[in-house]
């Protein structure tokens, strides 16, 4: 069993920045990848950024130049630094891990972007 739980997200006007945390408990044996989505109220989840054991980054073009995903391994977490935002960016926030065939998941966190 794996847990993930997110934080950092909240309220923020538009062009600040947060920091999203998502730290990876229990049997963790190999994360292959690490990825943050995000899903807007009446639309479908979509992946935001991902990073790969081997150090693969990936952006969506939205948020490319303003996000910037990393990974600390001895810890098992990823951050998502959010940069420039816009209130598009408003959106629960979740964090996914893949181990082997498995997808992983947190409750999510709550990005609101609004003067």
């Amino acid at each position: 069993q794996v847990q993930l739980v997110e934080s950092g997200g909240g309220l923020v006007q538009p062009g600040g920045s947060l920091r999203l945390s998502c730290a990876a408990s229990g049997s963790i044996f190999s994360i292959n990848a690490m990825r943050w989505y995000r899903q807007a109220a009446g639309t479908e989840r979509e992946l935001v950024a991902s990073i790969l054991s081997g150090g693969i980054i990936y952006y969506t073009h939205s948020v490319k130049g303003r996000f910037t995903i990393s990974r600390d391994n001895a810890k098992n977490t990823v951050y998502l630094q959010m940069n420039s935002l816009k209130p598009d960016d408003t959106a629960v926030y979740y964090c996914n891990a893949v181990m082997g065939k498995t997808d992983y998941w947190g409750q999510g966190t709550q990005v609101t972007v609004s003067s």
